[in-house]
């Protein structure tokens, strides 16, 4: 069976917005940096999207927020001795705040408890039921309470007292008995297929493109999307039927219909959406579930998911018994929001765990945001060497003596090259590459001002010798100017306070923006201060992975 959609060709990859989302996020425990990390991507991508076409920028739309639905729930709430709603209330806000301190540029944060979402929830029900999608049935099975969802025989083990567990999660199950409401997943397998192998981007990155189609390979059993009231009742209603709720899964993942505005027919200028970012334990319930739903309820599934990896800390799986999940507002105590936005997107990929440590993340700080990039504009900048505090003209023929050196034309070579690279590794995904090139590029420039040596020009009454000065902070600043625009994406706050000092204006910021045009005018600089980012020094050293002091190994480009 395959459906209309694929063959309407309005839909499929013509995308003509951009809609990013955030997987939504179970509110069971405070936030850690994994869900920052999804974060922190999704903006990345939004921002970046904005600075490529600011003159539609009210078609680029960010969703994220919190899931808050479900037996997990009921069970925290009760352990922390206070009402479900009030326990929800209380996380929710702290994902609120944590967003709002790095800086998550969102149009919307949802929350499942939102009476927009109950009415687009309770409405996709119903167009599942016309489609002949839902029949109700006696189910039997085990059940993973921590992961929300029923499990087949090949998705058990055995734990190490001979238990039942999940073989992905090592979380517990309990057979299950119940009349549920069931969804005919087995009908939407070719249709899933095809949905999957239609782009050849359509999972990023590949290996997990690999890996859904693996399950796909198998045949897909009908599935449970609603429980009984008297096990769960924290959840949405199935319409007409009062003793049985939603399956927490189906309800989240409608939250990014409710976003969208559905059900009301104005949410299909933003549908669907072009970029969905989850962590790769969710790939099934975004990959299989969550296309087979929509495709039953006549609704094109999103363009691409963007599938990332988790994070361990110092090389070890980060979890409560290990007392070492990494709070972000803790660390960014120790090195800033922008600091800890820059190392997860500066050493994260996509297709394998990063590995989070102390002495990694204060090394590069200080080596790229302190010394490479702070430094670079404190220079520039200061009285020695800028007295007279200004973004100076360029003077062409001590311009043209400069082109003589191999170290001009190596830094002038890298700023041409620099947002190409830089573009294609944002349009990828590939964060790290982007600052790779980046910081090539300051690296270059940093060796183009020491190999210059202005400082010996500032002590010359000669005009020749001030204009070559000028001339080489002109390059300097040009180079800066253009970091600040490229920098957006990964640190907003950071790349703002660099284009402020050298007085960019707003309308100057946008991608189209990073052509080199050279000053042919001196223009004053801000009276803000020329540090940009202080070298960090922890009183005693945190808890590292000692390994990390050695060099680091190369990453391998994602496939």
């Amino acid at each position: 069976m395959i459906t209309k959609w694929i063959f309407s060709r309005s839909l499929s990859s013509q995308v003509h917005h951009s809609f990013v989302t955030t997987p939504i996020f179970y509110v069971n425990a405070a936030p850690h940096i994994g869900h920052l990390y999804s974060a922190v991507i999704a903006d990345a991508i939004h921002r970046f999207n904005r600075l490529r076409s600011p003159k539609s920028s009210e078609t680029c739309f960010l969703s994220t927020g919190t899931d808050e639905h479900g037996l997990k729930i009921q069970q925290a709430a009760i352990q922390h001795a206070t009402s479900t709603e009030d326990y929800c209330n209380t996380i929710a806000s702290k994902y609120r705040q944590m967003f709002g301190r790095f800086h998550i540029d969102y149009s919307r944060f949802i929350r499942t408890t939102d009476s927009d979402h109950r009415s687009a929830v309770q409405a996709f029900w119903r167009s599942l039921v016309s489609s002949d999608s839902v029949y109700s049935a006696s189910y039997a099975g085990w059940y993973c309470v921590p992961d929300e969802t029923f499990l087949t025989d090949s998705q058990l083990k055995e734990n190490e007292r001979g238990e039942k567990c999940s073989s992905e999660s090592g979380h517990p199950v309990e057979w299950t008995e119940e009349q549920n409401y069931m969804f005919r997943l087995s009908r939407f397998q070719d249709d899933v297929r095809y949905w999957v192998k239609s782009l050849d981007d359509r999972i990023q990155p590949e290996k997990f493109r690999k890996i859904l189609l693996d399950y796909l390979d198998e045949p897909l059993p009908d599935i449970s999307i609603s429980r009984p009231v008297n096990r769960v009742s924290w959840g949405i209603t199935v319409p007409s039927d009062p003793t049985q709720s939603v399956y927490v899964w189906l309800d989240a993942l409608v939250n990014y219909l409710t976003v969208a505005g559905y059900p009301n027919e104005s949410f299909r200028a933003r549908w669907p959406p072009s970029v969905q970012v989850l962590g790769k334990d969710i790939l099934k319930f975004h990959g299989i579930y969550w296309p087979a739903f929509l495709i039953a309820a006549d609704l094109e599934p999103p363009r691409q998911l963007l599938v990332h990896s988790h994070w361990t800390v110092d090389n070890q799986k980060m979890s409560k018994s290990k007392m070492n999940v990494v709070d972000p507002n803790e660390r960014a105590e120790l090195y800033t929001h922008e600091g800890l936005r820059y190392f997860l997107l500066r050493e994260g990929v996509a297709h394998s765990d990063g590995n989070y440590s102390d002495t990694k993340i204060l090394r590069i700080l200080n080596s790229e945001l302190a010394d490479t990039l702070g430094n670079l504009l404190s220079r520039c900048c200061g009285r020695a060497l800028n007295p007279g505090s200004i973004f100076p003209a360029i003077d062409v023929e001590s311009f043209e003596s400069l082109k003589q050196l191999d170290v001009t034309c190596r830094l002038l070579e890298a700023l041409n090259e620099m947002p190409g690279k830089t573009q294609q590794h944002y349009e990828n995904f590939n964060f790290y590459l982007a600052v790779d090139t980046i910081i090539h590029l300051l690296h270059t420039t940093n060796n183009f001002f020491e190999t210059t040596a202005p400082w010996k020009l500032r002590k010359s009454d000669s005009i020749a010798d001030r204009a070559m000065l000028n001339t080489i902070l002109s390059v300097t600043m040009e180079v800066l100017r253009q970091t600040g625009i490229s920098l957006q994406p990964v640190v907003p706050m950071l790349a703002k306070q660099l284009l402020d000092k050298l007085r960019i204006s707003a309308e100057g910021r946008q991608w189209s923006n990073l052509e080199v045009s050279f000053r042919t005018q001196d223009a004053l600089l801000s009276d803000e201060e020329s540090i940009l980012f202080r070298r960090i020094v922890l009183p005693v050293q945190t808890s590292t992975d000692q390994q990390e002091k050695r060099a680091p190994k190369k990453r391998k480009q994602a496939t």
